[in-house]
């Protein structure tokens, strides 16, 4: 017994707009988490 798949090919309208907002969504905040992790680390060495 075999199964086959059919995928289709679904066109990602994404411009490039959208991907930059997208990165910043999450790039911001995680660039602010390592920010003050290293702030606190530096304050732990000191």
């Amino acid at each position: 017994m075999s199964t086959t798949m059919q995928t289709t090919k679904s066109e990602a309208n994404t411009t490039p707009l959208q991907l930059a907002l997208a990165w910043s969504f999450a790039g911001i905040p995680l660039l602010a988490g390592v920010a003050q992790t290293l702030v606190n680390a530096i304050k732990l060495f000191h």
